[in-house]
């Protein structure tokens, strides 16, 4: 058994025991227990082992035991790149190249929200997040589907930050909150446009100070950076110093598309893209936290290593509209690489009834085609009440997928070798805890860390048989096997039952809102079919 935390059990600490579960510690010697127990003292681990000394040890001291009957424990997944204040705004813009997207349906859009529509959408995000596995999570204003055990995200910028911090703290979720900043670029909608540096400065020092370390340190803000095609350099090198000094982190949208760095070449005169670029002017530091990261050359890998830049690698958005990131490169180069699900508008498939992600790669000369199967029922914006899973499942499996097929395409032969489950499973927790600059506490299942965890059951059609634990829970596993989903040390998903809010509820008023939003932006979702 696994040395215990320093202190004795005082009379008032909660003392729960799960055992008799295959544990995934995915701490730094890879663990496995294969018949293991836990201790949870109040909102941390005490102890982790094999269950016979678990029990042995602390079953005088335990409140509560709970026999897991061979179910799976692992850490709750961390989703590094999210947009909760898009989750109203799932299949409004399909099939759009990217400047579309942005300038004709998400801007008008996210400029048209509410406070109570960022509520609404973070709080139906949160559900997916929750019953998906999903312990942390970064929000970055705009939430796409995570498919799977996620406890913790990290929002990737939205506009009413408070809202999206009273959604979290509601439903038990670890965060990384951030505003989206702009203060340049064409085609803003007008109240954007009339924000100035010190205005996105001020406001986002403004949330931090009210939000930071709150929800019993469950939320922490960070600074965004939207992207640099609409930021001054000052906005981001005072952004850069002003996270430094508060000892938080920074996320941005970096080398997003071919454009971008054709932007950045022709405006502000660099060598090749946005990463030259934000190194030229110092901007890259081990605090950053970049999101796509899709059109870099190997030089630009090198600056990311160099300055512990962490990238979140969003795969099913990627293929949507973005193109290969090299993530092989980046690992290999020693980037920390994580996994992200982006926003609803840009990961949105649907898998109506069984959940059963239909996916099939060809080959056709030197192109890989990807044919997702989505559902866009007339036009309508439909998702809202079926329940689409985030992170785990899609984007672990599509990550490994996605980037063996890419060694084809790169260099006309397979390698199956490439991103296997293990090193997959790794970006999901540990390394996406790294990612968020909260691996102190979470990632992985060890002594002293907060008890995040997720109880997958692996007795469920898509995992049985399972030959190999980890390679069952990165290519196998579905929403329908995770059971219940701890964070800091209380049950927010129990017997597959959302504990802290009335989903339903929830649910009527998302797609009442949405409706209502889309009439206000002045978006209309052209019909595909012969609508009667």
């Amino acid at each position: 058994m696994e040395a215990t935390a320093t202190g004795t059990t005082a009379m008032t600490k909660t003392v729960a025991i799960l055992h008799n579960a295959t544990i995934v510690t995915m701490d730094s010697e890879s663990r496995v227990f294969s018949n293991g127990g836990i201790v949870i003292e109040d909102d941390r681990i005490r102890a982790i082992g094999h269950s016979s000394s678990i029990l042995y040890d602390f079953s005088s001291l335990a409140h509560q035991i709970i026999d897991l009957d061979g179910h799976i424990l692992l850490p709750g997944l961390v989703n590094t790149h999210v947009h909760t204040s898009q989750q109203l705004a799932r299949g409004i813009a399909d099939d759009v190249d990217l400047m579309t997207w942005l300038h004709a349906r998400i801007w008008p859009y996210e400029s048209n929200m509410t406070e109570q529509d960022s509520y609404i959408s973070t709080l139906l995000c949160c559900i997916e997040l929750i019953r998906s596995g999903l312990f942390w999570a970064f929000d970055e204003g705009v939430c796409e589907n995570v498919a799977h055990q996620v406890t913790c995200f990290a929002e990737a910028g939205g506009q009413h930050v408070s809202e999206m911090a009273r959604a979290v703290e509601l439903l038990g979720l670890r965060a990384c909150l951030v505003q989206s900043t702009m203060d340049a670029g064409d085609g803003l909608p007008p109240s954007w446009a009339l924000r100035t540096t010190d205005n996105c400065i001020q406001s986002q020092k403004e949330l931090y100070m009210k939000h930071h370390n709150t929800a019993g340190g469950r939320i922490r803000v960070w600074f965004g950076i939207r992207q640099i095609m609409n930021s001054t350099d000052r906005l981001l090198l005072e952004t850069r110093d002003i996270a430094r000094e508060l000892k938080t982190g920074i996320h941005m949208h970096v080398a997003e598309i071919a454009y971008e760095n054709q932007h950045v070449v022709e405006r502000r005169k660099a060598d090749h893209g946005t990463v030259t670029y934000l190194e030229k002017i110092k901007f890259l530091q081990n605090n950053l936290l970049a999101a796509h990261t899709v059109w870099v050359n190997s030089a630009e890998i090198n600056s990311l290593s160099r300055a512990g830049v962490k990238v979140s690698h969003c795969p099913a958005s990627a293929m949507r509209m973005l193109g290969f990131a090299p993530i092989r490169e980046m690992l290999d180069s020693g980037v920390c690489v994580s996994l992200g699900t982006d926003g609803a508008p840009s990961n949105n498939r649907m898998s109506i009834g069984s959940l059963n992600k239909q996916v099939k790669m060809k080959l056709v000369g030197k192109k890989l085609k990807f044919l997702v199967c989505c559902h866009s029922a007339c036009g309508r914006v439909m998702a809202v009440h079926e329940r689409i899973y985030l992170l785990a499942v899609d984007e672990m499996y599509l990550a490994s997928l996605i980037n063996k097929g890419r060694e084809a395409f790169a260099k006309g032969t397979t390698d199956p070798t490439v991103l296997p489950a293990e090193v997959v499973l790794k970006m999901a927790t540990i390394d996406g805890a790294k990612s968020v600059l909260w691996d102190d506490e979470i990632g992985s299942l060890e002594v002293g860390k907060k008890a995040d965890l997720v109880v997958v059951n692996p007795s469920i059609w898509s995992m049985v048989p399972v030959h190999d634990c980890i390679s069952s829970l990165v290519y196998c596993m579905r929403t329908e096997n995770v059971v219940s989903v701890m964070c800091n040390g209380q049950w927010i998903l129990k017997n597959k039952k959302i504990l802290n809010v009335d989903e339903e509820e929830i649910i009527s008023l998302a797609k009442r809102a949405s409706m209502e939003l889309l009439k206000r932006a002045g978006i209309t979702i052209p019909h595909r079919m012969n609508v009667l």
